[in-house]
């Protein structure tokens, strides 16, 4: 990241914010720690996004493939295809998108997209390119009205501090949903919001699900579906009784996406352009024309076949000859305002646990960012990075586009931190505050069984990739699994397959 491209902004974390008082903003002076603003970089995007027009000069080179999108889906199709002549585009001026990993003084801390599953398409692809994620071990604590209860669904049920009669209402709701076969029922539960479902338990389970869920994909009960949620408290666990699966690294899968960038640098630099924003992707007979506005200037790429490895959000402004009913389907799918906070602290704040959950903050959990590295023999931290994780409402996107919004939720998420517990009351040295306008999409009700089958099958030239055409969350291992699908489906254009013959033998037809 260059230093052009970054936004500084300072602001005091101590005085009457730091002791966890009501937050006065004329605090903010241009004193240490400082905060280090940055993520999406969005002027072009919502230019595009108002209607406004670009030049589209005539393609002054051509190639078989053109990849949009740099994040681990774009990444991933790239390797995937790397034996083909293809160009891979990137808006931001760094690789891994949401998957991307950040380092203070060289220590490692993830901007998103926090850990992968053993055996997973993402574990078995870091495998692939040399890299060994190591396992979480770790149960997720609950921190609530002053008390941390460890494995909250598990041994921890019966330590929640609340009345026996909330206890077993959290007890009552999971072994109603372990009773659930979520694959059999699959459509009834995705029509259904985990709102509904909560109706009738005690009013804590619905605070606590409405800090996992915007965390996990993005959504409080009321835009959830009861699928993914009923799919979650069995996986979590079966986590406590078989053993945690998760793995990670300090960065999280920005250490994926990090080192499958270096792997395909290291050959394929040519054929790998960032800051390259598209702003049009136009089918033709025998190819598609791609624009792009890089350094300033449009510039026009031809292809054979396009791999939209973008949210739909963006896929569904920029690609032409999208049929309307699909259109209405990628345009249905919303999107979360996600900034990711990680405050770095120069001695030992909290070391107890891999991820910790904090129900009714202005933050949803936050992660130690080199929690895996603890268990490896001789490992002696020098700084503590805690990773606040902070989705927003959609209505509070626009706080992050100014700095002094940025300012609000980073100063808010420091004075809830250190209001948890007595020795959370120390002073971070430095904030950096990630922003991303819409990470995630909303697994809201009919998503996964009737929206995204609806937005993916590809046009004859254009095939629709990304998390956001598998579901039913956003999911490293799902962007992997749809840019292997992605690549099959090009050897088989290539080859002169129909790409309605492809859709329908991969069952990517509606």
């Amino acid at each position: 990241m260059t230093s052009s491209r970054r936004d500084f902004i300072r602001f005091v974390v101590a005085g009457s914010v730091a002791a966890g008082c009501p937050i006065d903003l004329s605090l903010l002076t241009a004193e240490a720690p400082s905060a280090l603003v940055d993520g999406d970089h969005f002027e072009i995007c919502h230019k595009v996004r108002d209607g406004d027009s670009f030049p589209r000069p005539a393609p002054s080179k051509s190639c078989d493939i053109i990849i949009a999108g740099g994040g681990m889906s774009g990444l991933s199709a790239a390797y995937f295809l790397r034996d083909y002549d293809f160009l891979l585009l990137e808006k931001e001026p760094h690789w891994g998108g949401n998957a991307y990993l950040e380092e203070f003084e060289g220590h490692a801390f993830a901007t998103g997209s926090a850990f992968a599953e053993k055996d997973s398409a993402a574990d078995l692809l870091a495998r692939e390119i040399g890299l060994t994620l190591l396992p979480v071990n770790c149960p997720d604590p609950t921190i609530v009205n002053g008390a941390w209860v460890k494995e909250t669904w598990g041994s921890g049920l019966d330590s929640l501090p609340y009345s026996p009669s909330v206890r077993d209402s959290f007890k009552k709701f999971q072994r109603d949903m372990l009773a659930i076969d979520v694959e059999k029922n699959a459509a009834e539960y995705d029509a259904k919001s985990l709102a509904q479902i909560l109706q009738g338990y005690a009013p804590e389970l619905k605070i606590w699900w409405d800090a996992y869920g915007p965390s996990n994909w993005g959504a409080r009960s009321e835009d959830t579906s009861a699928l993914v949620a009923i799919a979650e408290i069995q996986d979590i666990t079966e986590r406590i009784e078989k053993g945690d699966t998760r793995v990670t690294l300090p960065g999280g899968n920005g250490a994926i996406s990090k080192k499958l960038s270096e792997v395909l640098l290291a050959k394929y630099s040519k054929a790998m352009q960032t800051d390259a924003t598209i702003v049009s992707v136009t089918p033709q007979n025998d190819s598609v024309s791609v624009t792009y506005i890089q350094s300033g200037k449009p510039v026009t790429a031809a292809a054979k076949l396009v791999v939209m490895a973008t949210p739909k959000f963006i896929t569904s402004r920029i690609v032409s000859g999208i049929p309307d009913a699909q259109l209405d389907a990628m345009q249905a799918i919303r999107y979360c305002p996600y900034p990711v906070i990680n405050m770095i602290f120069d001695k030992p704040v909290y070391t107890n646990a891999y991820d910790t959950w904090c129900p009714g903050n202005s933050f949803t959990d936050f992660i130690v960012a080199d929690w895996v590295l603890h268990a490896q023999p001789g490992y002696v931290p020098a700084k503590n990075i805690l990773s606040f994780y902070t989705p927003l409402l959609e209505s509070k996107r626009s706080r992050m586009l100014q700095p002094a919004g940025c300012k609000e939720i980073a100063a808010a998420v420091l004075a809830d931190f250190q209001k948890l517990l007595p020795e959370f009351n120390a002073t971070p040295s430095e904030i950096h505050f990630y922003r991303r306008g819409h990470p995630m999409f909303l697994p809201t009700p009919g998503n996964f069984t009737k929206t995204i089958p609806a937005a993916r099958p590809p046009l004859d030239r254009v095939f629709f990739s990304n998390t956001d055409s598998a579901g039913p969350v956003s999911d490293v291992s799902n962007a992997i699994a749809q840019s292997r699908a992605a690549s099959e489906w090009v050897a088989k254009r290539l080859k002169g397959t129909s790409s309605s013959a492809v859709a329908a033998a991969s069952g990517l037809s509606v």
